[in-house]
């Protein structure tokens, strides 16, 4: 099992846009309303707009995201199938795109397969050498402490987003300290998804917003 000096094997970046267009910030939500529907149909649940619930929405009642069924993989088999891997992984990152599009991080229409400026990147788990086949039972339990703070910070960044989204409007900008820990509360929670739904490590997640 990889140690706690090593770096955490999941990452998220997004990268910060210079300029900004006011136009597509004032009707983000109705930009957005076919991709929506896109995600919705893919993952078998409606995406809600709001990352700090689609980050547990998606990863646990998502059509193709297994949470579940990979549990009984590991705990009986002790495998991980790189396919269902695959799919939770560009499910996420799809997802990913999306909540940076609504959350105005990015102008670009998400997506459904091209990176854009969006990385999401999960390493994939040797179960035998780095997952122990027990603990997926609990590690949705042993993760509430993150779910509180997350739940604080989410409340945040949605204050932020509007802070931002009159900035975009006026000035053009994204203020770069929002677009940070914007961009850091997604790392973190994707962290925790990966972590106690994905089960693809069984390191505990960092309490922490930097990579």
């Amino acid at each position: 099992m990889s140690t706690g000096g090593d770096p955490y094997p999941v990452q998220l970046s997004i990268a910060y846009p210079e300029t900004r267009n006011r136009l597509s910030a004032l009707v983000r939500f109705i930009l957005a309303i076919p991709i929506f529907v896109i995600l919705a149909l893919i993952g078998g649940a409606f995406t809600t707009g709001d990352p700090s619930t689609d980050e547990w929405l998606v990863p646990v009642t998502g059509g193709g995201i297994l949470w579940i069924p990979i549990l009984l993989m590991i705990l009986f088999r002790k495998k991980y199938p790189r396919w269902w891997f695959d799919w939770n992984l560009e499910l996420n990152r799809f997802s990913t795109r999306v909540a940076a599009y609504v959350m105005l991080l990015r102008d670009e229409y998400p997506s459904t397969d091209e990176k854009q400026a969006v990385s999401v990147d999960i390493e994939y788990p040797d179960v035998e050498r780095d997952l122990n086949r027990w603990l997926p039972i609990v590690k949705w339990l042993l993760a509430t402490p993150h779910y509180i703070v997350l739940a604080v910070l989410w409340i945040a960044v949605l204050v932020a987003t509007i802070i931002a989204w009159l900035a975009i409007v006026i000035v053009g900008r994204y203020p770069r300290a929002i677009f940070t820990f914007a961009e850091g509360t997604f790392r973190w929670s994707l962290r925790v998804t990966a972590y106690a739904f994905l089960l693809t490590t069984d390191r505990y997640p960092p309490f922490r917003l930097s990579p």
